[in-house]
């Protein structure tokens, strides 16, 4: 049965009872219960400012605060009973309220909407989420980096256009996703800025009178002194899972028989229901489908705000689900998938035997150049010795240096020094490239930019 208008926080001007089947539709205590932390924190910052204001006395401010903390503590203890008029968590917990304190708490909601509250309560959830999530991103960059470190002198084929390009050492492969990653901690903390807002005292369209509570409010630091939107929080996890998704997809890829780069353990596996010699990648397959499901979010809640008028609007009750089902999923792709990195097992020799000479036909090319021919040049007379190759059926290091020299006069016997994988990645020195130097440096660069991290509040 619908509960009185009269009860509503939004009651008074209306008449009779809602419909039931409007009631739950409207409602969204289901789902905005998880705030019931975030709610009572903001509620006993926000009495706090209004005692200092002038606008409850001393002793309604420490009944109302004695009062949230038994509702604070019957949420703890999962013993808070939700009823069928609450709405949202703001009206369950108010009306707790009341039912301890009587009367003073009619008072907490002084000068501030359900708007304000809202979007108060989802940026305290918020800062706390992002905290966590930025805290396993870190987890699973510290391992990728260690197993980098470890790792450091297996090479393997790279791969553009899904096609063997040149070698690269497998630490090189890891830590281009590492790089990814960091990018979105650091994207993580830019927004964490923006979620650190005090959107309390907006109202649904404008400042209230009761300014002496927003100066209150600022001086208890509970938010920073600006206004922004956290929607970017589903840009950010988009982002992110893309990157997680491309990761996986290598790795799904690494570990089929074709490949036999990589084999995940059993805890990271499954099985097929017939095929009994199967061992499947589910747990990357999942982190590839889990991206799309953040995606459908992110674009879910994109095409209910492109139409919106502007202010407050119903249609901006969506963004929680979304947002939670968003946090739900990293959290849990971030949790398998430093699993998966953490216990992987590298077949070495399949990678070493994936390699090439054709692979190294760039190095063909540069050999040419540090005997002064242009790179334009040099790069078709490599595409002449890959012909030739070819047409002979044979590897590109199996060319004679007869042959070699039908391309170009600069070809002789020092030539030989060009078909060695280790010398290839080794020539590549720059910041960020494949030699063991740079890798290293690589290595170190993550290693004191994790502990920086680590240590920012």
């Amino acid at each position: 049965m619908a509960s009185s208008e009269g009860n509503k926080l939004w009651g008074g001007r209306f008449v009779g009872n809602t419909d039931p089947i409007m009631e739950k539709f409207n409602a969204s205590i289901a789902y905005d219960q998880r705030m019931w932390e975030a709610d009572i924190k903001g509620s006993k910052a926000y009495v706090k400012a209004l005692q200092k204001a002038g606008l409850v006395t001393q002793n309604e401010m420490e009944q109302i605060l004695t009062g949230l903390d038994k509702v604070f503590d019957e949420w703890s203890k999962g013993e808070f009973k939700i009823k069928p008029g609450d709405e949202d968590i703001h009206t369950a917990n108010e009306r707790r309220l009341k039912e301890f304190i009587g009367d003073p708490a009619g008072k907490l909601h002084t000068g501030r909407s359900r708007n304000d509250q809202v979007a108060t309560d989802m940026r305290l959830w918020l800062r706390d989420a992002i905290n966590t999530l930025k805290e396993l991103a870190l987890q699973l960059i510290s391992t990728m980096v260690e197993r980098a470190a470890v790792e450091i002198e297996i090479l393997c084929p790279g791969y553009t256009h899904m096609q063997r390009a040149q070698p690269i050492r497998w630490s090189h492969w890891i830590l281009s996703h590492a790089v990814a990653l960091s990018r979105d901690v650091e994207r993580l903390e830019d927004i964490r800025k923006h979620v650190n807002v005090m959107p309390l005292g907006r109202l649904f369209l404008c400042i209230y009178n009761f300014k002496r509570i927003l100066y209150g409010l600022l001086r208890l630091n509970l938010f920073n002194q600006k206004y922004n939107k956290n929607t970017e929080f589903l840009f950010w996890a988009s982002m992110c899972l893309t990157h997680l998704s491309k990761m996986a997809e290598d790795l799904i890829l690494y570990s089929t028989k074709e490949f036999s780069f990589i084999t995940l353990t059993d805890a990271y596996s499954t099985g097929s229901s017939l095929m009994p010699q199967k061992k499947n990648a589910d747990s990357l397959e999942l982190i590839r489908s889990k991206a799309g499901r953040v995606f459908g979010r992110c674009a879910g809640f994109l095409m209910t705000l492109k139409g919106l008028p502007s202010t407050y609007n119903k249609d901006l009750q969506e963004d929680k689900e979304a947002m939670f089902d968003t946090y739900d999923t990293v959290h849990a792709v971030l949790q398998v998938a430093t699993g998966v990195i953490s216990t992987l097992m590298v077949n070495q020799p399949a990678m070493e035997r994936a390699l090439s000479p054709d692979m190294l036909a760039t190095d063909l090319a540069y050999h040419l150049v540090r005997k002064g021919m242009p790179f334009r040049e040099a790069h078709s007379c490599a595409g002449k010795a890959v012909y030739i190759a070819e047409s002979k059926n044979i590897h590109l290091s199996q060319i004679t240096v007869e042959d070699l020299q039908t391309v170009s006069p600069l070809f002789d016997k020092d030539v030989s020094s060009v078909w060695d994988y280790n010398r290839s990645v080794e020539q590549y020195s720059a910041p960020g490239g494949t030699a063991r130097s740079s890798v290293t440096a690589q290595i170190e660069h993550f290693r004191t930019w994790l502990q920086a991290q680590k240590q920012k509040p």
